[in-house]
Formats: structure tokens, sequence, C-alpha cells
């Protein structure tokens, strides 16, 4: 009997993956085997001060840590990545370490472009202007090596993305996302220790972000059966530790979770196939209306995502129930795995309705469902949802 599974090509390819509490040990014999003697660190002013997070990786580089670079901050400043541009050239550092949340792991990502191609503010704003992005060198050898050190669970620790906000001429803000598959880090640290030097209530709040990965690649137009085997075993360990993180001081709990987020990632950020979807297009309309952290947004839309997805398409609903669905011979796969989706948001502690946080408001969901709509995640999903601008508001009164 044939594999009933068509062509599909799976150039993935994330720097090495070490996994286990104090890994983070083995940093400068990483940077040892790459000939790197003064690598600078990337982080937030908050991990920055943290002695539990700071302490391990510092002793892990040993003497070849050029500088702790800790001026990182959630808004992902371009004004920052110029600063460590050139904090890095004052200090011949010939690597970066970045630690902590997705904001810091993005702005070490683009100081690499920096360094690689160093253009002014203004030829930044030429650039975007003209072509809509940022130009990355394709050869990996043209970046300087980037080794991350992830504290939260958003899940933007595998990508090939640099989201990085710049001053407009107008005074305002704006955002722009260069991408490319040379962007990757040369090496990921996944060491359970320093997440727990996390808040839980952060921890908590990303959680999500790193979850919708595992759950979208599995219904991704551009699903193949190694992202199944990795998303499906990613939602397995997330079942099993994200309701019980803020309460348990079972280690086995937050060695789990890490491996979940590990997994959930896998194969996710391919610029010729995205995996991340429908959930995201929420995401980005809710922030872009409303201000809401994505995490916020995501927890309260996904379970009427999902069933609006099960509505009008299969949805692979059969495989999520594989991962999130522990009872055998369920009737109706697509309400049990909602219903596992809800008791993972709930057992986080998270929201569960638009109207009991701030930002959003009632008569702003028909505008946050055309956002929705025009996104271009949206059409990413599974094969045959075409859902109108109706439907997407339905989705957002429903989560009201």
């Amino acid at each position: 009997m044939s594999l009933d599974v068509p062509s599909f090509v799976h150039d993935f390819q994330p720097g090495a993956i070490h996994y286990g509490r104090g890994c983070v040990a083995d940093l400068g014999e990483a940077m040892a085997d790459r000939g790197l003697d003064s690598p600078l660190v990337v982080t937030g002013t908050n991990v920055g001060a943290n002695p539990e997070a700071m302490d391990p990786v510092e002793a892990g580089l040993g003497d070849r840590l050029a500088e702790v670079f800790d001026e990182t901050s959630p808004e992902k400043r371009i004004e920052t990545a110029y600063d460590g541009v050139e904090r890095m050239h004052d200090l011949d550092a010939d690597a970066l370490v970045a630690v902590g949340s997705g904001s810091s792991l993005d702005v070490a990502r683009f100081m690499r472009v920096l360094d690689a191609e160093f253009r002014s503010l203004k030829e930044i704003r030429t650039e975007v202007e003209e072509t809509g992005t940022v130009a990355v060198p394709d050869d990996r050898d043209a970046l300087v090596p980037l080794f991350v050190v992830p504290t939260t669970f958003a899940g933007a620790d595998m990508s090939v993305a640099a989201a990085i906000t710049y001053p407009t001429a107008d005074g305002g803000r704006a955002e722009t996302i260069p991408v490319a598959k040379s962007n990757i880090p040369t090496g990921l640290f996944y060491d359970p220790e320093l997440f727990e030097s996390t808040p839980t209530s952060v921890l908590a709040g990303s959680a999500i972000n790193g979850f919708d990965k595992a759950l979208e690649t599995v219904y991704s137009a551009f699903a193949n059966p190694i992202t199944d085997a990795t998303a499906v075993k990613s939602l397995t360990y997330l079942r099993d530790s994200l309701p019980d993180l803020r309460h348990a001081d079972d280690p086995a709990v937050m060695d789990r979770a890490v491996m979940g987020i590990v997994l959930a990632q896998y194969g996710v950020s391919m610029p010729e196939a995205y995996k991340i979807n429908v959930v995201h297009a929420f995401g980005h309309a809710l922030r872009n209306e409303f201000g809401l952290q994505q995490g916020v947004a995501h927890a309260i839309v996904v379970p009427q995502v999902l069933e609006l997805i099960f509505e009008q398409v299969d949805g692979r609903r059969g495989l999520l129930a594989e991962g999130l669905v522990v009872e055998e011979d369920v009737e109706d796969e697509a309400a049990a795995v909602v219903a596992a989706v809800e008791e993972i948001r709930d057992g986080l502690d998270l929201p569960s309705r638009l109207r009991d946080v701030e930002g959003p408001a009632e008569e702003g969901l028909h505008d946050a469902a055309v956002y929705a709509r025009n996104d271009p995640f949206i059409d990413l999903g599974p094969e045959g949802f075409d859902p109108s601008v109706d439907d997407l508001e339905g989705v957002l009164r429903d989560a009201w």
C-alpha cells in the first residue's frame, strides 16, 4: 500500500539544540568548538538584574564573556540594536548570546543584520519604504554567530524573523520584520532551571503563544509528516504540564513544558512554508485595533477560532485529538479538542472574554475582523478554509 502523503520539501535547519537542566554550563564549550573567544550577552534590564538567570549563563561562558548588554525592551527598538552593534565593535565581540524573552532575541537577530551590512536609520527607512523590509545576507557565515537562551514560552527562539520597531519621519513608530533562513540561531540552549527563574505570571502569559504554534502546525496548509510528529508530541507534553504550571512544585512539570515548547516551534518558521496561520491573524488584528498583547488575544479567541475551523472544514481534528484528548473513543473529536484547549487556557489563569481585558471595544470588532481577513496569515490555514469577514466577526462576538 502506498503512503498517502503529498510530496514536500522540509528545509528547516536550526542550530544545535541543547536541552536539560544545567545545559547552559556548556555555553563555553559551544564557543570553543567554533573558535569564538568574546561573546556579548544581549538581554533586558529585568533578566539582566536576575542572578538566577544570569549567574549560570555567565558561569557557562566563563572568561570568554565580553560583557552583558542589558538594554533591550519589549518595544524592540532599532535604537537598541544600533547601541548593541556599537558595543560589539568596541569590545571586538565575535558572537552574541541572547538571553530572555522574544524581544531580546529579536534585537540580537537584528544586530546581526546591522553588523553584516551597516545602514543608517535614514537608509533603513528608505529601504523599508521601497522594498517593504530590510535585506538580510543569504549566507549564514556572513552573520555573527548567535546563541539563544530563552527564559519564556513565547516560542520565538527558532525563528528566522527579526522584528524591530523604528521611528518614522512623522514622529511615530513602525515595525519591520526581515525574514531570512540565514538568520536562524547558531545554537539554542533550553535549560528548565532558567525558565524557573522567570515569574510564573510571565511564563503563563507567554505559554499560549508557544502552544498555539503546535496547534496551528497540525492544520496548517504546509503541514507535513515531520511537523505532524513534532507538533502532536508537543501537544501531549503541553497538555500534561501547562494546566499545572502555576501551582506545581514538581520539576517534571517545567521539564515537560520546556520540551513541549521546543517541539512546538520545530519546522514552523520556514519562509516558503510558514505554519502559523488563523489564530495569529486574529492576534495581529486585536493588537492593531485595540493594543491587546498577543498572548492575551490568543488565549481569548483560540476556542472560537477552532469552532469556526471545525464548522467549515475537518481541520485535522483527529490528529489534534491525538495530542490533546486523553480519553479514547471520543464521539465528538472537535468538541473534545476545544474543551482541552479551554482547560489549558483556564489552567494558566488567562482571560476568556474580550470584555474582561483593557482595550477592546465592542464597536471596534468589525474593524478587527476586516483586519484579520486581510492578514496574509489567514490564508495559510487548513485547506478549504475560506472565512468571510462576517465569519471572523462572529468569532470575535462569541469571544466578547
